[in-house]
């Protein structure tokens, strides 16, 4: 999986499931507009995997671009069946991934998907006996509310933002006040998952709960779900929901990152500023994470655009966080076409 963690921790992969997927654009017909003049493709992309990001610890602030990309790596993936390490996404293992997504698409025969894309969302809330982590309803709606505003482009600003026609629909919640399964949920997340979700590819299933060394969350790619369906899911430690006590990253943008990864996209610097980058022609390269609010960074000089450091598969605070790209969009649409949506399933 891949996922948030606060310091310059790796974006991780472990053996045994797919975090993070990559996304082939144009092969499945959908109702977003072309962009103009799109940019070349940039490193920000994660791959799909079902393992997590070693857990790295909080970023302090920043004192220059290149700090900031080291210590700012955030949010990371999610370890893999049996998996005890991570490490970062090799490019051959995205060109695998790509390869499949491909393939997915190619079965489909261009079957057309319109929007709005609905996603159903179960939260399950894994707290400690005594009242830790037991995030509120209030808490859970307003994460909800966070995602749809992310998706729909509304904290975007001007041009550079897209509604990516995603939608999210709170269906239900679960609680489960259990010391071991909160003090150490990595230990036991393959017996968590498998107990608690619920229904099918298309269905989100976020579990919160604490999380160690600073790891803020870690996701499952869609490429894994067909082999692992009971793994599949987002993690996020349960103080970066709006509202929460994650100093710089309390938004709930955590949870806008992990989902991008559900839905197939890479970190937007993955690969560096190296060909294909993040698979998406409309994010510039950018060879490693922004940390902080770094705007204006460019660590790729030699090609066009400056670093996405408020696209929101970057690593950067929460509030520097603003949109999506509409090649982002599209590679969201393929991947839900290839492996969630109903079309995938038929």
């Amino acid at each position: 999986m891949i996922g948030r963690s606060p310091r310059g921790g790796s974006a991780a992969t472990w053996s045994g499931l797919t975090l993070c997927a990559l996304a082939l654009t144009g092969l499945v017909a959908t109702t977003l507009p072309e962009p103009a003049d799109p940019e070349p493709p940039g490193p920000g992309a994660v791959a799909a995997f079902d393992d997590h990001c070693p857990p790295v610890q909080e970023p302090r602030a920043p004192d220059s671009a290149d700090t900031a990309a080291r210590e700012s790596q955030t949010r990371v993936a999610d370890p893999g069946a049996g998996a005890a390490e991570g490490v970062e996404v090799t490019p051959e293992q995205a060109a695998e991934y790509e390869e499949q997504l491909r393939e997915a698409l190619v079965a489909q025969r261009g079957r057309e998907l319109a929007p709005p894309y609905t996603v159903p969302v179960v939260v399950h809330v894994i707290s400690a006996e005594d009242g830790r982590g037991d995030v509120s309803d209030r808490r859970i709606r307003d994460q909800i509310d966070v995602l749809n505003r992310a998706y729909r482009g509304d904290y975007a600003r001007g041009s550079e933002g897209t509604d990516t026609g995603f939608r999210f629909e709170l269906s239900a919640v679960t609680r489960h006040a259990d010391n071991a399964w909160f003090g150490d949920f990595n230990r036991h997340r393959e017996t968590i998952r498998s107990r608690l979700r619920q229904g099918g590819p298309e269905t989100l299933n976020v579990y919160t709960t604490a999380l160690d060394s600073g790891l803020l969350g870690y996701s499952t790619f869609p490429q894994s779900y067909a082999n692992h369906p009971a793994q599949d899911g987002v993690v996020i430690a349960y103080d970066t929901l709006p509202g929460g006590e994650r100093d710089r990253f309390n938004e709930g943008h955590t949870g806008t990152h992990e989902v991008g990864h559900w839905l197939g996209l890479f970190h937007t610097f993955q690969n560096g500023c190296q060909s294909p980058g993040d698979y998406v022609d409309d994010t510039p390269y950018e060879r490693e994470a922004a940390a902080g609010c770094p705007k204006g960074r460019n660590s790729c000089p030699h090609l066009p655009g400056k670093d996405p450091v408020t696209n929101f598969m970057n690593y950067s605070d929460d509030l520097c966080m603003t949109h999506f790209t509409q090649g982002q969009a599209r590679r969201m649409i393929d991947h839900w076409a290839a492996f969630r949506g109903s079309d995938a399933r038929a």
